[in-house]
Parts: C-alpha cells; sequence; structure tokens
C-alpha cells in the first residue's frame, strides 16, 4: 500500500529554524532591512523560550543595534550588573577569589533570563510580520532539481504520524 501523503504547502521567501536569540535576532534583521520578505520562523519547542532554560549576562551592543528601544521595554528579569565576585565552592563552603580579570567584568552588561529575552524577542519579530511557529520541527531540507535548498518538511505530528 503505497499512498502518497498529501501536504499543506505555505510558501514563504526565507524560513529561520530555531527560536532562539540569534533565529530570532536573524528573522527580525530580515525584516528591518527588507520588510517587504515574507519570514517564517520554526521552533521545534513548544514555545518560544522552551529550550532556553538559563540565566545569561549579556553584553547590551548587539541589542542596542538591532532594537534600540529595547531598554524602554519591559524585558523579564533583566537587571544591569553592578558587580562581580568569583567564588568558588565545595561541599564545606566557599571561598571568594580576591582578583577577577578584566575581561570578565561585566560591569555595563544586563543579567537576563534566556527564555524571557526569547519570548520578548518573538513579539517583536511578530510585530514586524514575521510568521512565528512554535512546536515545529524542521525534520527535512527540500530541494529543487538544480540542487539549491527550496525548503524545509516539517516532522509529522498527531494520531496517524
Amino acid at each position: 500500500m503505497n499512498e502518497a501523503i498529501e501536504r499543506d504547502v505555505m510558501e514563504y521567501d526565507v524560513i529561520v529554524v530555531g527560536g532562539g536569540p540569534a533565529g530570532l535576532a536573524a528573522a527580525i534583521r530580515l525584516k528591518q532591512l527588507k520588510p517587504d520578505l515574507n519570514v517564517c520562523l520554526l521552533e521545534k519547542g513548544s514555545q518560544i523560550g522552551a529550550h532556553l532554560l538559563s540565566g545569561a549576562v549579556m553584553e547590551p551592543g548587539p541589542l542596542d543595534e538591532l532594537l534600540p528601544q529595547w531598554r524602554d521595554a519591559s524585558l523579564p528579569i533583566c537587571l544591569p550588573a553592578k558587580r562581580d565576585e568569583f567564588l568558588l565552592m565545595n561541599r564545606s563552603g566557599s571561598r571568594k577569589l580576591p582578583y577577577i580579570p578584566p575581561s570578565l567584568h561585566n560591569t555595563g552588561n544586563f543579567i537576563l533570563s534566556l527564555g524571557g529575552l526569547g519570548v520578548w524577542l518573538a513579539q517583536q519579530a511578530e510585530n514586524l510580520g514575521v510568521d512565528v511557529f512554535a512546536g515545529y520541527a524542521a525534520a527535512k531540507l527540500l530541494f529543487t532539481d538544480s540542487g539549491a535548498v527550496a525548503g524545509v518538511q516539517i516532522g509529522d505530528m498527531g494520531i496517524e504520524k
């Protein structure tokens, strides 16, 4: 029994695979530079930020360039770094290191939730017209007869997958 599977097709100029900060920034920059592009972002997690489980110390320069108004927004869990301390920890306690190399200083940077940043960036992308689809993993590249990438096929979902 060799029945062809009928699939829905959605056409886009650009498909970004991955809803982390890099993928979201790429989609945002594309729409800023070429608003007429039809851009889609696929994220395998059930929601944007689902796989961004940690916090981070972020240098603000790239975000200042991408979205200059970000400092006026209410990013969840985003605080300026005020001082640096390094502690050596073991079972019996901790000891503060007396010296921190300048390359590890974080004054001027921000401590934030990567998941919160991802959710906020996805909202900014959608505001620019990017179609953001969470819960869809790109499973396979699709090629033209000449070998150029023509799109992606998402993984099968549902009862009859």
